[in-house]
């Protein structure tokens, strides 16, 4: 999720536990101390695919964060004991502000490695858009309010309401993620496809309307499904491009890759260069994490020892837009394919020389 998310959950979590002792420094700290396991951004993993599959790794350990609240609390009350609460209170604040950031995080379709340095596919429950207003917005009128209040007394129960309340959305995101899933796997049994994957994800800053990429050989198929919807989400064949997977056998990067997104990936050949998108984030045919591996010389794919990632275009406000509407007027025709053509629209700027 984005840091102002992460750091008013931290806040609140702190200030509902330990608010009634510290005050307004609850907030501060927990909005400190939930930002931490986002710090490796810093780290240069090497290019571009690394850098996207080596973040939301050991900084987002549950075992490396636990570690570091057991290291944290014992600092604490080694150097700054507090009488009004126990050690084990402590250990569980400064524990749940830690953890609840890369399990939030894992809420997102991008990836958390919750289990490392175990390696099992990142996890990625994408029930939240990595910018969700419905869940942040209460945290934020909860932090704003304890910052008025001072936390005394009653009023951290602000914050823990509002705890409460961010967490039951989680549990609605969820249940649309269901739905949606339902709707798309009815449709393939009645079409006769046999989906090798599904992914599912929330379209833009909303939980009402669902993007469905359903992997299904050389090709994919998209489907948007909604709440309000009364008629069979219709699919949107595409190509894969699995014809130039091929040539990335020998990449290192590409198995990398491929091991993080558990394969939902676009091949396409732009401009005499072979363009791996990863489907996942963002809108159809606009996507932030699109890779350069490849170009064509004398007739053979050449692999690049440095991989780049291609400027992310976001689309126009339109297709926002056009989405929101969606949301309201289930017969409202969103142009999935046109979208998704941008996709083989020629590169805007250089990459790097290889």
């Amino acid at each position: 999720m984005d840091s102002i998310t992460q750091a008013v959950l931290g806040a609140s979590i702190q200030g509902a536990l330990l608010g009634r002792w510290q005050g307004r420094k609850a907030l501060l700290y927990g909005a400190m101390l939930a930002t931490v396991p986002d710090l490796d951004v810093v780290i240069e993993y090497g290019d571009a695919v690394a850098n996207m599959t080596y973040h939301r790794g050991f900084s987002h350990s549950l075992f490396v964060l636990s570690g570091f609240a057991l290291l944290l609390t014992w600092l604490a009350r080694r150097f700054r004991p507090h009488p009004g609460y126990s050690a084990n209170r402590l250990m569980l604040t400064l524990w749940l502000v830690l953890i609840t950031h890369p399990l939030l995080d894992a809420f997102t379709s991008y990836g958390t490695q919750l289990f490392w340095p175990l390696m099992p596919t990142p996890t990625a429950w994408s029930s939240l858009f990595i910018i969700d207003p419905l869940y942040t917005v209460p945290l934020i009128v909860a932090v704003a309010v304890s910052l008025f209040t001072g936390l005394r007394e009653q009023t951290w129960r602000v914050p823990a309401a509002a705890l409460a309340l961010s967490t039951l959305y989680i549990g609605f995101s969820l249940a649309g993620k269901f739905m949606a899933e339902q709707r798309v796997e009815r449709e393939l049994a009645r079409q006769g496809i046999q989906a090798e994957q599904l992914f599912t994800t929330p379209t833009p800053f909303n939980t009402l309307l669902w993007r469905v990429i359903v992997l299904d050989g050389e090709d994919y198929h998209e489907a948007l499904v909604g709440w309000f919807d009364t008629a069979p989400p219709q699919l949107q064949r595409l190509p894969r491009g699995t014809e130039l997977r091929k040539q990335l056998t020998d990449s290192p990067m590409h198995e990398r890759l491929d091991w993080f997104t558990g394969g939902v990936l676009r091949y396409d050949q732009v401009d005499e260069r072979l363009i791996v998108t990863d489907l996942r984030l963002g809108m159809t045919g606009f996507h932030p994490f699109r890779f350069d591996f490849a170009h064509l010389q004398d007739g053979q794919w050449r692999v690049h020892e440095y991989i780049d990632r291609l400027p992310f275009e976001r689309g126009e406000v339109e297709h926002l837009v056009l989405l929101l509407k969606r949301i309201w007027q289930p017969d409202l025709q969103i142009p999935l394919l046109a979208w998704a053509g941008e996709l083989q629209k020629p590169l805007l700027t250089e990459t790097r020389s290889h």
